[in-house]
C-alpha cells in the first residue's frame, strides 16, 4: 500500500452544462512509464450542482481502488483534472467528436503522453474489484521484526519511501538514520544531539517483516522500528528536556476548516504529494501532523497546541514552500526558488495556506524532549 494512495478527498469546479455532457462517461488510456504500460481508467459524471466530479483507477492491472478526482476545469477544449491523492495532474485537449483527449499525465517531474479514449459498453474494461479493507494487527500484540534487510540504497535510483504494505510489511528507500529516528521517536534533527556524521547523508533501504500478521498501528511500527534501531545500528540514548524555538499549532480565529476522517479501517497516517500541487494529509491527528512537518519540511520542531487530541483528520494542504525547505521524501537538496517564485499562480506560503485551513502556525519558545546518543553504529550486516 503507497503512503502515497491515502487520500481519498472528492471536490470538483464547476464547468457549463454542455461540457460537463460531453466529458461524461468512461475514459480509457494505456500509458506507457519507464518502459511498462500501466492501463488507466477516468469516469467523469456531474454532480447534483452540474459541476463535473470523477474517480481514476491508474493501474487497473495492479489494483481496483478508485482515487478521487480533484478540481476539473475546461476552457474551451483545453480540459484539465488533478488527482491528489497521488498527487497527479492531466492536461489536455477534447476533440471536436468530444471521443478523445490527448494531454499529459503529469506526477512530480514524471510527465507522459496520455491520449484518454471515451470508452463503449463494448469496448470498456472490466475494473477488479477492490481490494477488502486491511487486516488490522492485534491491538495488544507486541510485535518485533523477526526478519530486517538493511543495505545501502543504490544512488543511481533517485526517490525516497517509507511505506507499509497491506500485511504490515515494512519498505523504506533512500532513509538515513536520521529519516529513521524522526519517524520512530518523533523528533526534529535539532532535538537529536552527539549525531555521528553519517547521521543524514548515509542512506539504506530497508525490509522488514513482523513477527504478527496484520498491519500495525503507528505506535506497534514505532516500537518496532525502537527494537530494530538498537539491535542493527547499536542505538543507545538518554532523554532530556530543553527549551527550544519551535512552531506551535493552534486553532485560527473562526475555528479549524478540516474535515474529520470517518474512514477508521487504517491504522496509519498517510502522507504525499507535491506542496504546490496539494499536499495530502490522511487520517492523521494533529500531533501526527505536526511530527510529519518537523520531519519533512520545517527547521525547527513543531508542536501540538490544538488541544484536537486523538481526532483524526483528512485534508489537503497546498502552499510554495520556501526556498529553505526540503520537498516531501526528497534525498537532494531544497527546491529551486527561481522556478517557485516565477510561477504567478503559485499558491499561498505554508502560514497562509495553514490559516486558510482554520489553523495558525507561529514561532514561540516551548519545552520540547531531546533524545543525547550515547551509542550509535552504522548497521550491522544481515
Amino acid at each position: 500500500m503507497k503512503i502515497t494512495l491515502w487520500i481519498f478527498a472528492l471536490a470538483a469546479l464547476s464547468g457549463s452544462n454542455s461540457f460537463a455532457q460531453s466529458l461524461t462517461g468512461t475514459w480509457q488510456s494505456t500509458a506507457q512509464v519507464n518502459g511498462t504500460s500501466y492501463r488507466a481508467v477516468v469516469k467523469i459524471s456531474t454532480s447534483d450542482r452540474d459541476t463535473l466530479k470523477g474517480v481514476m483507477y491508474p493501474s487497473i492491472d495492479q489494483s481496483g481502488q478508485s482515487i478521487p478526482l480533484g478540481a476539473v476545469t475546461v476552457q474551451g477544449s483545453a480540459v484539465k483534472f488533478t488527482v491528489p491523492g497521488i498527487g497527479g495532474n492531466f492536461e489536455g485537449r477534447l476533440s471536436a467528436d468530444a471521443n478523445t483527449m490527448a494531454g499529459t499525465w503529469s506526477i512530480g517531474d514524471t510527465h507522459v503522453a496520455m491520449n484518454l479514449n471515451r470508452a463503449t459498453p463494448q469496448t470498456a474494461w472490466t475494473i477488479p474489484d477492490p481490494p477488502p479493507p486491511p487486516k488490522l494487527m492485534d491491538a495488544n500484540a507486541k510485535p518485533e521484526f523477526e526478519v530486517a534487510t538493511i543495505k545501502p540504497s543504490d544512488p543511481s535510483k533517485p526517490g525516497w519511501a517509507l511505506l507499509v504494505n497491506r500485511s504490515g510489511m515494512l519498505n523504506t528507500h533512500n532513509t538515513s538514520l536520521a529519516d529513521l529516528i524522526k519517524f520512530t521517536y518523533d523528533l526534529h534533527p535539532k532535538q537529536v544531539i552527539g549525531a555521528p556524521a553519517w547521521f543524514d547523508s548515509d542512506k539504506f533501504d530497508v525490509e522488514a517483516k513482523p513477527s504478527v500478521a496484520g498491519m500495525p498501528s503507528i505506535k506497534q511500527l514505532q516500537m518496532m522500528l525502537q527494537k530494530l534501531l538498537a539491535d542493527r545500528f547499536s542505538l543507545e540514548f538518554h532523554k532530556d528536556q530543553k527549551e527550544l524555538s519551535a512552531y506551535a499549532i493552534t486553532v485560527a480565529k473562526g475555528g479549524e476548516k478540516i474535515k474529520k476522517e470517518e474512514n477508521g479501517d487504517l491504522p496509519l497516517p498517510g502522507f504525499g504529494g507535491r506542496p504546490q500541487n496539494g499536499f495530502n494529509i490522511r487520517n492523521a491527528t494533529m500531533a501526527e501532523f505536526a511530527s510529519m512537518m518537523q520531519a519533512q519540511f520545517m527547521d525547527l520542531p513543531v508542536v501540538d497546541h490544538t488541544g484536537f487530541g486523538t481526532t483524526r483528520y483528512t485534508f489537503i494542504l497546498k502552499f510554495t514552500p520556501d526556498p529553505s525547505m526540503q520537498p516531501f521524501g526528497a534525498a537532494g537538496g531544497p527546491p529551486a526558488a527561481q522556478s517557485i517564485a516565477a510561477d504567478p499562480d503559485a499558491p499561498p506560503d505554508l502560514f497562509n495556506a495553514m490559516e486558510q485551513l482554520g489553523l495558525h502556525m507561529q514561532k514561540t519558545k516551548a519545552p520540547v524532549d531531546v533524545m543525547v546518543i550515547d551509542k550509535i553504529e552504522k548497521p550491522s550486516p544481515n
